[in-house]
């Protein structure tokens, strides 16, 4: 059954950044030294195969992850430049993980890289749907940045106990940009932290049984900080079998970027998760540190108020703002992302250790850091 549209957008505000105290921060701990999984690759924003459930879907005594990738290059910055959706198993009874390449056939993706998204499997049809962000068009020789959400499916193969995904589906653009809620791109310009954003779709089933894609958009204001989180609905009457409903979340005024935002239930409630850099909150306002923030609700559709009364669920030390970043909170609670520059200086790319979280209400805690 559909539900009605929000009376309101949840805001995300000044006030709520202002009011993080230093000393109350839950802070990552210090990333070891970790070698690239893959040497060669660079590998970054990373989502399992989910179940309908939300939990993460067994297959083949591991788990599927999808993971951003590039080949390493001078300028680090560039690979987003060369996206590609990448392929791992990972094996539960070791923790290795398998190799599987890149995840789309070259000339499938209309755009000109692959960005986030997310993944849902149907094991009596063994299918596994993908979710993604096109970014580009085909073909250019220039790089443009228009986002544009696309879903595609495949047949899940096992040989040999060594999974593999193929026949993918022409993708379909599963939720266009009307204009209305959100703003309608400028293709030509992007820069780290400035791109206006209608990308990285997250995949939720509602216990009610409907479908949801939440994903990171830009406020319609045109201003330079105008990030929000938007949502869609599965509808098959909509174009395209999807609904766009207005923000779940704006953080006008504040901070540019809410990033990989997705959604967990859990004891009633609705938690909404998103990860923003420390130079993406606005100049002259209080700034927060680089890390994960959150909201919860009773309802999937909000109203939404902030976890912890700030959003402030983990973040990176000061002093090393950006040693890890892109976080995805998984249905256990544990929480996935990847080693960007433990250092400021050098990046790394490659899956960073896990850490877990309680939640509580309305208050979180990490368990390990």
């Amino acid at each position: 059954m559909l539900m009605t549209i929000p009376p309101t957008v949840s805001r995300w505000t000044v006030d709520h950044i202002a009011a993080i105290k230093h000393s109350d921060v839950p802070l990552i701990s210090a990333t070891p030294p970790l070698e690239r999984l893959l040497p060669d690759h660079y590998l970054w924003d990373m989502w399992p195969v989910q179940a309908a459930d939300g939990s993460t879907a067994q297959i083949c005594d591991g788990t599927l992850w999808m993971i951003l990738s590039s080949t390493v290059c001078d300028d680090p910055e560039a690979r987003h430049g060369m996206a590609r959706i990448r392929l791992l198993h990972q094996l539960d009874r070791s923790g290795a993980w398998r190799d599987l390449g890149n995840l789309l056939p070259d000339g499938l993706n209309p755009g000109s890289r692959e960005w986030a998204g997310s993944a849902s499997f149907d094991p009596e049809q063994s299918r596994v749907t993908l979710y993604f962000t096109a970014t580009g068009h085909a073909g250019e020789t220039v790089l443009s940045f228009g986002q544009r959400l696309f879903e595609t499916r495949a047949d899940l193969t096992v040989t040999e106990g060594i999974p593999s995904l193929q026949n993918w589906t022409a993708p379909r653009e599963c939720v266009a940009n009307c204009g209305t809620h959100y703003l309608q791109l400028d293709e030509h310009n992007g820069a780290p932290g400035k791109i206006k954003a209608f990308r990285d779709p997250a995949w939720f089933r509602d216990p009610t049984g409907d479908d949801y894609l939440v994903f990171a958009a830009s406020m319609p204001s045109g201003g330079s900080h105008n990030g929000a989180i938007a949502i869609a609905i599965a509808d098959q009457v909509a174009t395209g079998g999807w609904r766009l409903l207005p923000p779940l979340l704006s953080a006008d005024g504040l901070n540019n970027e809410l990033e990989r935002p997705h959604i967990v239930h859990r004891d009633g409630l609705y938690y909404l998760f998103w990860s923003t850099h420390d130079f993406t909150f606005a100049d002259g306002g209080p700034i927060g540190p680089s890390g994960l923030y959150g909201m919860c609700a009773t309802h999937v559709l909000g109203p939404y108020a902030p976890l912890n009364g700030t959003g402030l669920v983990a973040a990176n030390p000061e002093d090393a703002s950006a040693q890890v970043y892109s976080w995805l909170v998984l249905d256990d609670l544990r929480v996935a992302s990847f080693i960007d520059s433990p250092d400021g200086k050098t990046f790394v790319g490659t899956p960073a250790p896990m850490f877990s979280i309680t939640l509580d209400g309305d208050k979180t805690e990490l368990v390990t850091a």
